[in-house]
């Protein structure tokens, strides 16, 4: 199976922000997103126990090695990736379980960041889950790809597989 998975630095993708957020039935690439709501963005706020943890270029590219190693490691393949500053976007063909693929990934990758710079031991670096999606058709692989390398506004650490083997 294939699939696109979207998880988010802690605090930074709050519901009720003014840029737009996602729910279960808000989450598909190009269609609307959950309307600004100021009273749902103070209460997400307000339970936050840390600051918002964002992704410096240095944590974006040790985050993208580590999604590489994992997929390597696993026998996943990785089709498309990009780590923003505060997400990450991942189309990635697993024979496991998309919950599993994205708890693999941010585990190894909060491994790395502790190696690359430790935060304090009980440092939140992700939200509680995330957004994952079954990738059915071939034209929505094609999309989910086209959505995560160019549709994220100016690229930051970017992976995809057919240009690496196109070069």
């Amino acid at each position: 199976m294939t699939y696109l998975i979207t998880f988010a630095c802690y605090g930074c993708h709050l519901h009720g922000s003014a840029s737009g957020s996602v729910d279960r039935n808000h989450n598909k690439p190009g269609t609307p997103v959950l309307l600004a709501n100021a009273l749902r963005h103070s209460a997400d706020a307000a339970r936050m126990e840390q600051p918002a943890y964002l992704l410096d270029a240095t944590r974006r590219e040790a985050i993208l090695a580590t999604t590489r190693e994992v997929c390597a490691y696993r026998g996943w393949t990785l089709l498309a990736a990009q780590v923003r500053t505060t997400h990450v976007h991942l189309v990635i063909r697993a024979e496991a379980p998309p919950e599993r693929v994205m708890r693999d990934i941010k585990g190894y990758s909060s491994r790395r960041l502790n190696a690359l710079d430790p935060d304090e031991p009980d440092r939140k670096r992700w939200a509680r889950h995330g957004s994952t999606r079954w990738l059915w058709k071939p034209l929505e692989v094609v999309a989910a790809i086209q959505y995560v390398v160019e549709e994220q506004g100016a690229p930051m650490s970017v992976y995809r597989a057919d240009e690496e083997t196109e070069a």
